[in-house]
């Protein structure tokens, strides 16, 4: 079997959407990962899946009403969501998913475009540092620099801090370092199908393999992101983070997730250190959803829309 062909999938439900079943039709290529130092192959690496990323928005470059600010020195995209930002209204931090190396520049504007149209939240997306020439902490240093210049101008309870897949392992990790530091926790914690799991210790790794079809293992990537730091360090997969103090936190993923283990095992860790936590599991979804557009991925955005607005309530 050539090594870009992965194997399809199991059968797709009937009582999926149509949107739903076309996509679970589909399958993301394997990537061919270079070797560890080359650098320059990485960076083109991440130019052409970037590139790939774009192909697929529906318009090309920063959407409008998207500002680009430099916030403690870090690009941060900021979406108003229909309201005027006037200093006072609350604000979700998100970070970009990514695999911890893809997604950042202008596509940062996009995520932060979609971001404040689900929540209905001021969104602020951060274009944090990545590898091959960033590894970590870089971009956890940027996560941290921008929340503490947010907390400058919103009371932490107006503040929501949330990522998907690689920014999940970023939010979860940057709450860490914040609680380390003596920094206030933000009124909620939204973490969709998050890779807080570096060392892919979890059972779906392999149950799931070639089930999801939009994701494979990142251990190539994982080990570029660590650059010789433990992957089991806290900072670096926060599953293994003392997780006491952290606010209320959603969780999100999906019956055929490559990351469905780690998100429950979070849940787990998050209630046992008195955490309230919620989980929510849709029926056959892959990483990160369905792409878009379906009722299942409006469910979810729905799902968190009424938490972080239950939260900010509060």
């Amino acid at each position: 079997m050539p090594d870009d062909i992965r194997p399809a999938g199991p059968a797709t439900p009937d009582h999926l959407s149509p949107g739903a079943r076309a996509f679970l039709a589909t399958r993301e290529p394997s990537l061919d990962y270079p070797a560890p130092d080359d650098v320059a192959a990485w960076q083109r690496l991440a130019d052409r899946r970037d590139a790939e990323i774009r192909e697929r928005a529906p318009q090309p470059g920063v959407p409008d009403g998207v500002e680009v600010r430099t916030v403690a020195g870090v690009a941060t995209y900021v979406a108003e969501a229909g309201v005027p930002e006037d200093g006072s209204a609350p604000v979700n931090l998100h970070l970009h998913g990514g695999a911890l190396v893809f997604g950042g520049g202008d596509l940062v504007g996009a995520t932060a475009a979609e971001v404040a149209g689900e929540t209905g939240l001021t969104a602020w997306c951060p274009d944090y540092r990545m590898p091959p020439s960033h590894p970590f902490p870089a971009g956890l240093d940027d996560a941290l620099a921008v929340y503490r210049a947010l907390l400058e101008t919103r009371a932490p309870g107006r503040v929501v801090v949330s990522g998907l897949s690689a920014g999940g392992n970023l939010a979860a990790a940057l709450l860490v370092r914040a609680r380390e530091e003596g920094m206030p926790m933000p009124a909620a914690l939204v973490l969709e199908t998050p890779e807080v799991d570096l060392t892919e210790s979890g059972d779906t790794f392999r149950t799931l393999d070639g089930v999801d079809n939009v994701l494979e293992s990142l251990r190539p990537i994982n080990e570029l992101y660590a650059q010789g730091t433990d992957l089991a360090h806290p900072l670096v997969s926060p599953l293994f983070a003392d997780l006491t103090g952290f606010p209320p936190t959603l969780l999100q993923s999906g019956t055929r997730d490559l990351f469905l283990s780690s998100t429950v095992r979070m849940h787990r860790r998050l209630l046992a250190a008195g955490v309230p936590a919620e989980l929510h599991v849709f029926e056959a979804m892959p990483h990160a959803g369905f792409g878009g557009g379906t009722p299942e991925d409006a469910e979810v955005a729905a799902t968190i829309r009424a938490f972080v607005r239950r939260h900010l309530a509060a």
